[in-house]
């Protein structure tokens, strides 16, 4: 399939075409975790968004390095670890070791490459060098190293490329020392801060002395070390637009001369409830905070995959009720699917898969491929209702679906883990059965709908399901 993608750069759709002469090889780097709390919803969504490009990319036939990097050092870590009185390495791995966690029960692939930023201090350093080299950076009196934009600007080099500025209007030529800055700030950012007593023990060693890196730095560094100093495709949230991406595109090219990357790609917000999300509101969650309300990873997955990725996106609670409904309607169907199609050959693939694929290749337009789905669904269980289906052609629905499931990634429903109370009613209804005690039957199945379970009785045997 041709696939075509937004491009961030050029606000424009592309087809995309990877770096690689060969047209094989494509390199996709997201901006990982800040590893100084659990992710939330939002953060969630963009990695669940580069999952789905990455898997969309796999299918199209290409050989992705995914990296993904780890933020182990940064301002609001470095408050959090003084707090905590403990060490940087102590705290944030158990956020990392969380994070992957949590990226295992959403069905993400883990990246191939993890980078931490504290694992690329000589490469952070070096980069900083060269660009002290090419007189884009400067440094302060106190040790501090500075990007000049102003420098930047004056090489000929544009600085606003992944959105309009109006640098005229924008207070230019300030200094922020902070990762994170105010949105109509165009100033020279920290690429490395002198050692303050409240840093604590994070702190290295440099030429031009004791300190610690800043954010966006950080990110190129790791980038071009995993992938080389062009490469296809960078992601993340369009929050990151400026100035964390704009501030790599600027450092990176301002080292080496080059294009940073071809193609970038921005996930829009997540709203929740109708609003942005917000502690005091009471509508911020994490994925453990969801599944202690008795969601699953598989749900919240589903969910986030059913609005197209520069669409803002209203997370609800009744959402992952839907979320529910839907799967449960999938997982039915292919059910029957599999009891019919055991141990058969598959006949040559049926439509699911192309519609599936096309409409993911016209800018990932996740609407038109579920909607492919299901109604697949709706025709499939039509066809096994009314006995149409063969197995060999039971077989190849299923050999169909497994190819579109490999892309969303939303598997199978996990075992229900059935109490032994339900197994031995569910027994004795079998029994009652088997001795033609029909009203015994239907009391037990009553009793049993009662308690919560469905039995359902099929040609080879009876079905619990929860309701």
């Amino acid at each position: 399939m041709t696939l075509k993608l937004f491009n961030t750069l050029t606000r424009s759709v592309q087809e995309f075409a990877p770096l690689d002469p060969a047209g094989k090889k494509v390199g996709l780097y997201c901006c990982g975790p800040t590893v100084y709390d659990f992710a939330h919803i939002g953060n969630w969504r963009t990695f669940v968004f580069a999952d789905l490009v990455r898997r969309v990319l796999e299918l199209s036939g290409y050989d992705v390095q995914h990296v993904m990097n780890i933020t182990d050092v940064e301002d609001k870590i470095i408050k959090r670890v003084r707090e905590n009185k403990g060490s940087l390495a102590e705290f944030t791995s158990k956020f990392e070791k969380a994070f992957f966690e949590d990226l295992k029960a959403l069905g993400c692939r883990e990246p191939h490459l993890k980078p931490r930023a504290t694992a690329h201090i000589p490469e952070i350093i070096d980069l900083i060098t060269r660009l002290i080299a090419r007189k884009v950076a400067y440094r302060t009196a106190d040790g501090s190293v500075y990007f000049s934009i102003e420098k930047y600007r004056g090489c000929g080099c544009c600085y606003g490329q992944l959105l309009k500025l109006n640098l005229d209007e924008m207070r230019a030529g300030e200094r922020v020392a902070a990762d994170e800055y105010e949105k109509e700030s165009v100033a020279d950012f920290a690429l490395w801060k002198a050692r303050v007593p409240e840093d604590g023990d994070v702190f290295w060693s440099s030429p031009f002395g004791e300190g610690r890196p800043g954010w966006h730095i950080e990110c190129s560094a790791m980038s071009m070390k995993a992938l080389g100093e062009t490469f296809d495709l960078h992601l993340g949230g369009e929050d990151l637009k400026f100035p964390h991406h704009e501030d790599e595109i600027a450092q990176s090219e301002g080292a080496t001369g080059k294009p940073f990357v071809k193609h970038w790609l921005h996930g829009a917000h997540l709203l929740v409830e109708g609003k942005k999300m917000s502690k005091s509101l009471g509508n911020f969650f994490t994925l453990r905070d969801l599944q202690t309300k008795g969601f699953t990873g598989r749900e919240v997955r589903y969910l986030l995959l059913t609005a197209h990725y520069r669409e803002t996106f209203n997370f609800t609670l009744e959402g992952l009720g839907g979320a529910r409904t839907a799967l449960a309607r999938i997982d039915e169907c292919v059910s029957k699917l599999r009891e019919l199609a055991a141990g058969q050959t598959a006949l040559p693939e049926n439509s699911l898969d192309q519609q599936f694929s096309d409409a993911l290749a016209d800018d990932l337009n996740i609407s038109a491929a579920w909607a492919s789905v299901f109604e697949w669904v709706r025709e499939t269980n039509k066809r096994l209702a009314e006995n149409l289906l063969s197995a060999n052609a039971a077989a190849s629905a299923l050999a169909a679906w497994e190819k579109v499931d490999s892309v969303l990634g939303i598997g199978v429903q996990a075992e229900i883990d059935i109490p032994a109370e339900i197994r031995s009613l569910a027994d004795a209804r079998a029994e009652a059965k088997k001795v033609r005690d029909f009203k015994l039957a239907d009391a037990i199945r009553d009793d049993l709908k009662a308690k919560g379970w469905l039995i359902e009785d099929t040609p080879k045997g009876s079905k619990l399901k929860k309701l």
